[in-house]
């Protein structure tokens, strides 16, 4: 494990639960079995709602983004958010109800005839 990667676990050793796992290069974090964050490049993604995005814009961060592409339900958690624990666990507790949410909207929509296309997009 990386130090960047340890340091991020350090900071959110008040959140209870978090486990990690090597994902695409990166690192994934769960806390409770809720993927919540992504540690990639040095950088620490949380899972963002909506509601919650005007917080990381105004703070001049963006979504995590990769070649051809971006995922814009996971938004760059700012510098001094980082070297905050206190405020770094604030925003992880977001991003697990953020995640949480998601898991339950996901659950909550009609499930799919057997035989019938899924819908893309």
């Amino acid at each position: 494990m990386d130090t960047f990667v340890e340091l991020v676990l350090d900071q959110l050793r008040r959140v209870q639960g978090v486990t990690w796992r090597k994902m695409f290069g990166g690192y994934g974090l769960y806390a409770g079995g809720l993927f919540f964050a992504v540690i990639w490049d040095d950088r620490l993604y949380l899972k963002t709602a909506a509601a919650d995005e005007a917080d990381f814009r105004t703070r001049g961060m963006g979504p995590f983004t990769y070649e051809g592409g971006a995922l814009k339900s996971l938004w760059e958690v700012p510098a001094d958010v980082l070297e905050d624990a206190d405020e770094l666990g604030v925003w992880a507790t977001r991003a697990i109800a953020a995640s949480r949410a998601a898991r339950l909207a996901k659950g909550a929509r009609k499930p799919r005839q057997p035989g019938t296309p899924r819908r893309r997009g």
